[in-house]
């Protein structure tokens, strides 16, 4: 049987993603820490933590995996008149906390939260940092939907987001493809599928693919800084 390597102080330093198991689908090892060069260093390899609160830190590179292809992001009609008509105004990177804190909280039809304290300060350190981001959408002045993710070069890694009201979340992720797209972003990186991405237009392709475009993607530039959304995108 194929052990599971062990990251001791790898100092980034990963299995190749083409060694990860296929069942499941990406595991690729454990151990290590989540501070902000070691994370950094696993999304530019096509690498994320996810694991329990009970396990140690376990790292991913499913395949094939799953993927919003900007150049082709189109809101359905429905979204489109939930922008103009819901009420919602949308911002970047004002409640970075509050939404990681909203999305770590347990859903209705699960008790626990992968996203763990240990994973939440090492978000907020990379936010402080200035690489990871956070899209906020508002009702009456208050959060109700949101997403936050990783950026690197011009490459998005989203991570994970919620809704307080119905379709909030999508709404979040049409503004922030919009935004993005204006960036000259042109993926951004959903990691596994599940049919609420799908209904969003997420689609899959194959790791080796998605590790060519990241490469390219991390290594162009792009400000490391609090993002703004532009003007016109604040209410649709």
């Amino acid at each position: 049987m194929k052990q599971l390597p062990w990251l001791e102080d790898s100092g980034g330093v990963f299995p190749p993603a083409s060694e990860a198991f296929k069942e499941p689908n990406g595991l690729l090892c454990a151990g290590g820490d989540l501070v902000p060069e070691i994370l950094l260093s696993a999304y530019s390899q096509g690498i994320f933590p996810w694991f329990d609160d009970d396990q140690p830190i376990l790292w991913w590179s499913p395949d094939p995996r799953m993927v919003i292809e900007l150049d082709a992001f189109e809101p359905s009609r429905s979204l489109r008149k939930l922008l103009r008509r819901g009420g919602f105004t949308f911002s970047l990177d004002t409640s970075f906390a509050q939404v990681i804190q909203s999305c770590a909280a347990p859903r209705n039809d699960d008790a626990g939260t992968w996203i763990t304290g240990e994973m939440q300060n090492a978000y907020t350190a990379l936010h402080d940092l200035g690489f990871a981001h956070s899209v906020e959408v508002w009702q009456d002045g208050v959060l109700v939907g949101g997403l936050y993710g990783v950026a690197i070069g011009k490459q998005f890694f989203g991570e994970s987001m919620f809704s307080k009201v119905s379709n909030a979340s999508k709404a979040a992720l049409s503004t922030l493809a919009k935004q993005l797209r204006r960036w000259d972003f042109a993926l951004v990186d959903c990691q596994i599928a599940n049919p609420h991405l799908e209904s969003l237009g997420a689609v899959e392709i194959a790791r080796s693919d998605f590790l060519n475009r990241i490469a390219a993607a991390c290594s162009r530039p792009h400000a490391q800084c609090r993002w703004t959304l532009d003007a016109d995108l604040v209410k649709p």
